[in-house]
Formats: structure tokens, C-alpha cells, sequence
């Protein structure tokens, strides 16, 4: 069953399946204990009744939830007002929702260094948490996240093409991979929706074309994508962005940080969760939609271990039915995996 964002606002709708949901990211994902402090923040973009539900789950289960509402930024990455960082920093487990992320901020970074458990669930709406985490066989999604990751991991090479233009080859020189949409098991440790696994190649070695056909975000004004935007990738920076009316949006967007790095390639990332069949223009699951490759642009983590450097900003495209062929042999053709230890795992998950 689809819905567009925005559709059936009112709160008894999928409200049972919402509290299951809201149960199984507290409990299986965040692994949230008694008497532990979880703050969620959520800005004025938030879907309200995800994070009531949340905090519901949370209050459940014996531990302390504080929801901290705020306005929302004109963009992502932009430093919260100070009672958000002081939360954060004094948090056992943060569950952000807020549209505008704080992910990659000082605030973030200082809240990780004090040892919070991290989920970055961005602009999450009720069909959201219930298709990607409610619905989804957590377990065996996980089981084939490693799977992927340790593939990944053992190529050097790799090339990825794409029905829409995309022709990008890298080489990973022994970087590591993880998959970040793990379970919230160790404190400082940032983590992901289920459904990921990210990683950068050396970042000199990537050269060719990336073209973003499913969603990109931000710039606010885009999302889902009326039209591909052909980036030039030489030396893992971007150096000309081609395309239509949002191509000249992105573009300006770019510009307007005066910031060089905001063109580097920040990482890879694989999207695999079962739940996600199509892009949406909610960022945070667009990146999962399953066989699909995102890419990000600007601040990169120290999660990814790649050469770790902060931007003005971030922002995350997708491209959609990818080949993957990794030191010559095909991982994945046209978004459906083929390496013969994938199969089963997809067939598992009723893909």
C-alpha cells in the first residue's frame, strides 16, 4: 500500500501499527534500557505523532524520554540553539526526526564524544517508520548488510554504470565498510535506518559521471528529481554539474558556501531495506530504497575513515538501478543483486 507525504494526517491512522513501530526502535534498534535519559529532537517539520509515539515507547520501557521541539533551519547541518546541545551532550541515547539535521554539527560531534547512542531518522513520518523499520525482518535486513559490507570490503576496484548516465570508477585500497544502519550497540557510535552500508574509496581515485536520477536533498527546493543532474567527478571532486532546472538549482546551492570541500565525494552508500520500493523525496529513506547507490557531497564523518573533513553542509543523491562490478565481477546488475551470496538473503526478505 503507497501514500504520498502528506496523506492521512489524522492521528488514528495506522496508529496501532505506528506504536509497534515506534516499540521495535526503542527496544531492537536503540536497545534502550531502564532508567536511561533518551532525548528526541524534532523540529517544526517533524511528523508529531511519531515522536509522541516514540516517547510513548520510550516511557514503556522504564527510561526517561525528553522531547525537545524546535524551528526549523533553512538547511542541514546547521549548529541547534544551545539547550538542544546541551541535551544532546548530556543524553544516553539521541533519536533525532528533526527535517533540518544536526548530523556532522559541533553539537553532534561533542554529544557522540560524551557518549551517546546516535539514530539519525530525518523528517520520519508514520508510513515511514512503519514500512522501514515496523514491517522489516530487522534480523535478517542486518544479515544482509554484513553480507554486503564484507563484499564490498574485499573488492578494490570498483565501477558503478546506470541506465541514466552514471559511470564511476574508484578504488578502495583496503578502506574499510560498515554498515551503518546497525543496531545502537556501542556509545559514541553514530548510526543509520536500517538498510545501509557506507564507505568511501580512496577519494583521489574517483573519476567518471554521477548522475542523480531518484532524489536529492537538500537544497530544500528539490527532493524527489523531474529531471537527472549529470555531475563530472575528477579526482573525487565535482567539477561540473550538467542538467535541467534542478541541476542550476543544485548548482547555485553548491555556490552559495563558498566552501571547495561541499564539491568532494563524502561516500558511498548501498540501500537494501525491504521496505523502501521507490523514492519518496524523504531523504533518509530514499537512501534505502532497495539496490539503489547514494552518494553523498560535503562534511564527511569520522565513522566512514576516509580522510574526514566538515563542510558547511551535507547532501545525499541518489541513483537509482545500479550495476555494481567490483575488481571485475558483477555484485549487483540493473539494482538486483546477482553475487550468488545475496540471492538467498533478498529471497529471504521477500525480494
Amino acid at each position: 500500500m503507497d501514500f504520498a507525504i502528506g496523506t492521512e494526517s489524522r492521528d488514528e491512522f495506522f496508529s496501532m501499527e505506528l506504536a509497534g513501530g515506534a516499540r521495535k526502535l526503542v527496544e531492537d534498534v536503540m536497545l534502550v534500557k531502564e532508567r536511561e535519559n533518551v532525548v528526541i529532537t524534532a523540529d517544526t517539520s517533524c511528523d508529531k505523532r511519531v515522536v509522541d509515539a516514540t516517547a510513548n515507547a520510550v516511557y514503556a520501557k522504564g527510561a526517561m524520554p525528553t522531547v525537545i521541539w524546535y524551528e526549523t533551519s533553512p538547511t542541514a547541518v546547521v549548529e541547534p540553539p544551545a539547550p538542544v546541545a546541551g541535551a544532546v551532550k548530556n543524553s544516553d541515547v539521541w533519536i533525532e526526526f528533526a527535517f533540518a539535521y544536526i548530523l556532522h554539527t559541533q553539537a553532534w560531534k561533542d554529544a557522540l564524544t560524551a557518549g551517546t547512542r546516535y539514530i539519525c531518522l530525518t523528517g520520519m513520518d508514520v508510513i515511514m517508520l512503519v514500512n522501514t523499520i515496523g514491517k522489516v525482518d530487522y534480523p535478517k535486513m542486518l544479515e544482509l548488510g554484513e553480507e554486503l559490507r564484507q563484499i564490498v570490503e574485499s573488492a578494490d576496484e570498483i565501477r558503478i554504470t546506470s541506465p541514466a548516465g552514471t559511470d564511476l570508477t574508484a578504488y578502495n585500497r583496503g578502506r574499510p565498510a560498515r554498515q551503518s544502519g546497525k543496531l545502537a550497540d556501542t556509545p559514541g557510535e553514530p548510526i543509520m535506518l536500517g538498510g545501509q552500508v557506507s564507505w568511501c574509496p580512496v577519494e583521489e581515485t574517483i573519476n567518471g559521471k554521477l548522475v542523480f536520477d531518484g532524489a536529492l536533498w537538500p537544497p530544500a527546493e528539490i527532493g524527489l528529481l523531474n529531471s537527472p543532474i549529470e555531475l563530472t567527478v575528477e579526482k573525487g571532486v565535482v567539477t561540473k554539474v550538467d542538467g535541467a532546472n534542478e541541476a542550476k538549482v543544485f548548482e547555485k546551492w553548491l555556490e552559495s558556501f563558498g566552501d571547495p570541500t561541499m564539491y568532494h565525494i563524502a561516500h558511498y552508500s548501498l540501500g537494501f531495506n525491504p521496505g523502501v520500493k521507490k523514492c519518496t523525496g524523504r531523504i533518509v529513506e530514499d537512501e534505502r530504497v532497495f539496490g539503489c547507490i547514494e552518494m553523498g557531497l560535503g562534511s564527511q564523518g569520522p565513522q566512514i575513515k576516509g580522510k574526514t573533513w566538515k563542510s558547511a553542509s551535507h547532501t545525499d543523491g541518489i541513483v537509482l538501478n545500479p550495476t555494481i562490478v567490483l575488481d571485475g565481477k558483477p555484485m549487483e546488475q540493473d539494482g538486483k543483486y546477482v553475487h550468488p551470496r545475496l540471492t538467498d538473503l533478498c529471497k529471504g526478505l521477500g525480494i
